[in-house]
């Protein structure tokens, strides 16, 4: 299992092409991600050079991989445009990593400047034994100075980790904040199959864990029935979820609580109470959870420990009213939830006991899925809105709401986009949207620009969740 792979990487600086020891640590931010949507810097990613003397195809094949997966994480930040390979002055097979004239043979700074490149990625790697090591660096091309060089090892089977950690690496040297891309997502997922009338219906839908970009794909659950809602532990070691297990005793299938430990594999029983036991969203210290039960009526939000022994609860109604999807603020002190106490499910916040319920949302006719950003100071949801649902943001105190997508299916008909997530940056928001046919995962930035769609199948996705934990 893909969780399982030991990597390593090794982090060498080269000290003879750093920036200046004298270069304060705030000029080493070159770009503002709140900027980003105004301009974006001119990135060239130029391909790696292969030093190696087994010219094995999968050898070969290993920095194509590398650029693809480093070219999609660059892509998906909104920071930059990339420079067409056809536009490049030199040929970057025939020059070195590093530049000329410190060293022969390398690169010249004055090509890239020419073009009006902001930003240069040159690096080369070779493969001995099944490991892989890499050399590479980013560099300020205005400037002629060099951001950051590593080298970085690992084993083959670690390369788009390797990748994801030098994307990492990338956001971190120019915006001063880590990306997200070591990052993962748990998500249900069912694969349609023909019923009786020759209609298309969702089959079993079952728990997956995978990649942000939806590469290494792990299965973790196999009700064979219905298993949805899942959420990461703070830690990311730990999935919870819901689904309708069977009870030999009473021969009938209940919405239970169930927790997976992804490294040991095992799997416990947290909440089994006779009606919904759904919605977990754990509190940050990772020892409690929030969940809605219905075992007494109405579906009403309680907070209990990991292990089910100790329970409280924290909305009685009012009148009835059903109270779900509970999501906590990042500080923990905050609770964001869907209820219907008003006559419409609208969006409502509440301490972490349970008091100074205030409602969020007036707007729409079902709002639903409350996510945090990973500051704590919006909260994205999912409003159905003349008869379909789009994905919209809001601050925490209720104000500057705002509609982040529209889209329309084959047909012209409007699509629905729901279930946002955020990751754990805090700037893209991941989501599912029907505009193909199928329940995809699409992903946003919190101010509405640069989406893009993420799984290319005939699945479909419901209730996506991005782990706050980066490996």
């Amino acid at each position: 299992m893909f969780f399982k792979i030991k990597f390593y990487v090794t982090l060498v600086f080269w000290a003879l092409l750093l920036i200046p020891s004298t270069t304060h640590a705030e000029d080493k931010v070159f770009l503002k991600v709140g900027e980003a949507n105004v301009k974006k810097s001119l990135l060239a990613l130029t391909p790696l050079q292969y030093y190696g003397s087994d010219k094995d195809s999968k050898n070969i094949q290993a920095g194509q991989t590398f650029y693809q997966v480093t070219y999609n994480d660059l892509d998906v930040t909104g920071l930059f445009k990339f420079i067409l390979p056809s536009a490049y002055l030199e040929d970057v097979n025939k020059v070195g990593i590093r530049p000329a004239p410190g060293t022969p043979g390398g690169f010249n700074f004055s090509s890239w400047k020419t073009i009006g490149t902001e930003f240069l990625i040159r690096g080369g790697y070779k493969v001995l034994s099944g490991n892989v090591e890499l050399e590479i660096y980013l560099y300020y091309v205005p400037q002629g100075k060099l951001v950051f060089g590593k080298t970085y090892k690992g084993p083959l089977n670690a390369l788009r980790k390797i990748a994801h950690t030098f994307s990492a690496d990338v956001t971190l040297n120019l915006t001063g904040v880590k990306g997200m891309f070591n990052s993962k997502v748990t998500v249900a997922r069912a694969k349609k199959t023909k019923n009786k009338k020759g209609m298309w219906t969702p089959g079993n839908k079952e728990i997956y864990i995978m990649d942000w970009d939806g590469a290494n794909t792990q299965k973790i659950s196999s009700h064979q029935g219905i298993a949805t809602s899942p959420a990461w532990s703070p830690d990311g070691k730990k999935v919870a979820y819901t689904a309708y297990a069977y009870h030999p005793k009473s021969k009938t299938r209940n919405a239970d609580l169930f927790i997976y430990e992804i490294e040991s594999g095992k799997r416990w029983l947290v909440s089994y109470r006779k009606g919904i036991n759904s919605g977990a969203n754990f509190l940050p210290s990772g020892s409690e959870i929030l969940l809605t039960l219905s075992q007494k009526g109405s579906p009403d939000i309680f907070r209990m420990s990991v292990d089910g022994r100790t329970i409280r609860r924290l909305t009685r109604g009012p009148n009835r009213a059903m109270n779900v999807e509970p999501a906590v603020s990042p500080d923990g002190n905050t609770i964001a939830f869907s209820s219907d106490r008003s006559g419409r499910p609208m969006l409502y916040t509440m301490t972490a006991g349970g008091t100074n319920v205030k409602r969020l949302t007036h707007a729409g006719r079902y709002n639903s899925t409350p996510t945090w950003s990973s500051d704590g100071k919006k909260i994205a949801f999912a409003s159905f809105t003349d008869g379909h649902f789009d994905l919209f943001i809001i601050d925490k105190d209720g104000q500057n709401l705002k509609r982040l997508t529209k889209s329309f299916k084959k047909n012209g008909k409007r699509a629905n986009n729901e279930e946002p997530t955020f990751s754990p940056d805090g700037r893209h928001i991941l989501f599912v949207s029907d505009r193909t046919g199928d329940r995809q995962l699409y992903v946003i930035n919190p101010d509405g620009t640069n989406e893009r769609r993420i799984t290319h199948d005939s699945y479909d996705y419901f209730k996506p969740k991005w782990s706050n934990y980066i490996d």
